[in-house]
């Protein structure tokens, strides 16, 4: 963002015809200004957003912070609406301190801006709570616009993190689907048999008495049947097995 964040005189961010009506009417809708916090390790870039965001009348910077760790202790203090949030900070990192300030100031919504675009930070900052991850590359007036969208409760990510977004979400909807093809495990004769008497509510001991073996075969017979099938108690093998029909297998 190497010219996006300089000062901008008013009306100049869109060819001379001026953003402001839409902000003024934005402002007046909420009847208060959008309070955000930036967040930053360079001092440079956070003066550049103060300066950028305070032509915006319904948007107004109430603190600033150089890494995580003060991230969530200006939240606590300030209760802004908006984060904006750099993704890699020393002494504690924008991921990490999402899960915090959502703890200290639940109706904060956190926006990543990073120069990341790396797919593991992106999924990573989503799960600890960000509501928005944007690249540095975008424009002044992108910025503004962004946090609008967010404080209205929109989601905001750039383009190309999206798309990498919608990869990754159909990779793990065909993953799925494989892993629904792939057949229930098979159970031996003996092992249905057993699987057949605990779906009727029987203990081992009537279980054993039923099929003529020692009670302790019975219970190696269970803990086959619950390995097999990855489950961890005689009810979650009845109601797998039911589900699977595999009570019905001869």
């Amino acid at each position: 963002m190497a010219d996006s964040f300089g000062p901008v005189a008013p009306g100049a961010r869109d060819g001379g015809r001026g953003a402001a009506p839409a902000a003024t009417g934005a402002a007046d809708l909420r009847k208060e200004p959008i309070r955000v916090l930036v967040v930053d390790d360079h001092a440079l870039f956070r003066r550049g957003l103060e300066i950028v965001l305070a032509q915006e009348e319904d948007i107004e910077v109430v603190g600033e912070a150089g890494d995580g760790a003060e991230a969530v202790d200006k939240a606590a203090d300030l209760l802004p609406d908006i984060v904006l949030m750099d993704v890699r900070m020393p002494r504690r990192g924008g991921i990490e301190a999402c899960t915090s300030i959502k703890e200290v100031a639940p109706s904060a919504k956190i926006i990543m801006l990073t120069i990341s675009d790396e797919e593991a930070d992106l999924y990573d900052a989503i799960k600890a709570g960000a509501t928005g991850y944007l690249l540095k590359e975008i424009s002044t007036d992108e910025v503004s616009t962004a946090i609008r969208a967010v404080a209205d409760g929109q989601s905001q990510i750039s383009p190309s993190m999206a798309a990498k977004l919608l990869t990754e979400f159909k990779s793990m909807i065909q993953r799925t689907d494989e892993k629904r093809l792939v057949p229930a495990p098979r159970l031996t004769d003996r092992e249905l048999e057993v699987l057949k008497l605990v779906a009727t509510g029987m203990n081992n001991r009537d279980i054993a008495r039923e099929l003529f073996i020692s009670e302790n075969t019975v219970k190696n017979h269970v803990r086959n049947i619950l390995e097999k099938l990855q489950l961890h108690s005689r009810m979650e093998a009845v109601v797998y097995a039911m589900r699977e029909k595999i009570l019905e297998i001869r």
